[in-house]
């Protein structure tokens, strides 16, 4: 499985420039390359991302997550977010699973993963609860 260039370039930008709140990467089954879905502009909220993910398809997606720490400390993490719902096909469901590791490396930076395959298991408590 490939990684676009603009993959990568579009991570760093999110990463040190901080151009980006999310990036939400597809599967391009056609060229088999793993391609730039929506890029979440840095005033979007983390309703505006999980609202982005569609709901019967496979997605891979990079959060910036800000918080505050009990020490009242201003932080930020970056979140990987393997994204397999159960309505979502098959063929779609093993092609992501079997490719994440390798899209995964190809980010440097990612501090924290997530895996859902419902809604739920990517609420904003289970974020803050990683995170801290």
């Amino acid at each position: 499985m490939a990684v676009s260039d603009e993959c990568k370039l579009k991570f760093q930008d999110l990463k040190s420039k901080r151009s980006f709140r999310f990036i939400t990467f597809k599967i391009n089954e056609q060229t088999q390359q793993v391609v730039v879905d929506r890029l979440g502009q840095p005033g979007e909220s983390y309703d505006d991302f999980t609202a982005s993910i569609p709901d019967s398809e496979c997605r891979y997606a990079v959060f910036d997550f800000d918080f505050t720490t009990d020490e009242n400390v201003q932080k930020s993490k970056i979140f990987f977010i393997s994204w397999s719902p159960d309505t979502s096909r098959v063929r779609s469901k093993m092609l992501y699973a079997s490719s994440k590791d390798r899209f995964k490396r190809e980010l440097d930076g990612i501090q924290l993963e997530l895996q859902a395959t419902d809604p739920s298991e990517m609420s904003m408590d289970i974020v803050k609860a990683r995170a801290l």
